[in-house]
């Protein structure tokens, strides 16, 4: 059977193989880099599902080619759903993990309301078409990091139902478990059927 060629809407090659694990060999990625693009997409929207929508649409009209894109909020309760849409650059444009783990910490500093939640929305335009797939999942915020795994906020994270950040559980529990893993899912059932 041959794979089916897929584009992600991405430059974060740890999300690219993220996503490959969990979509499996049937399927083979095409990052924005493997289409030779390595211009900032925008991302202006003031949702989620609206920046999904937004980049997979601008590499649809730029490359004629169907794909792919997905958006990511880290949602705090307690900071009144900060940093949302904005967690890439939460401590500023840079987008500097460490400086944004280390912003949310400072502001969660003495909260004992901690509990927060990761939202990833994955837009697949394909022939012309629009479908949507979201994937949710609950947690609570660490008062220090945790682990040295993943990628982003995932050593402050620390999964519903486990005791372990994301930084610390191993790859394949998060790739079963999370936010990604369940939109990423419902996109793998649909380009199936």
């Amino acid at each position: 059977m041959n794979k089916q060629k897929l584009v992600f809407a991405t430059s974060n090659s740890n999300k690219v193989k993220e996503v490959q694990a969990i979509l499996g060999d049937n399927f083979e990625i095409v990052s924005l880099k493997d289409l030779g693009c390595f211009e900032e997409i925008p991302e202006t929207q003031d949702t989620v599902k609206g920046n999904a929508l937004q980049k997979a649409w601008y590499v649809v009209e730029k490359y004629n080619i169907s794909c792919f894109a997905e958006d990511t909020g880290f949602e705090v309760d307690a900071l009144g759903g900060e940093p949302g849409i904005y967690a890439a650059r939460y401590a500023g444009e840079e987008k500097n993990a460490e400086a944004n783990m280390a912003l949310v910490l400072k502001k969660m500093k003495g909260v004992e309301e901690r509990t927060a939640k990761f939202r990833t929305v994955i837009a697949l335009v394909l022939d012309k078409e629009e479908y949507t797939f979201e994937g949710i999942l609950k947690g609570t915020i660490s008062t220090q990091k945790m682990g040295t795994n993943g990628f982003g906020y995932d050593p402050l994270f620390i999964p519903d139902g486990y005791s372990q950040s994301f930084g610390q559980i191993d790859v394949n529990v998060k790739n079963a478990i999370s936010h990604r893993a369940k939109a990423v899912n419902q996109l793998k059932k649909f380009l199936t059927n």
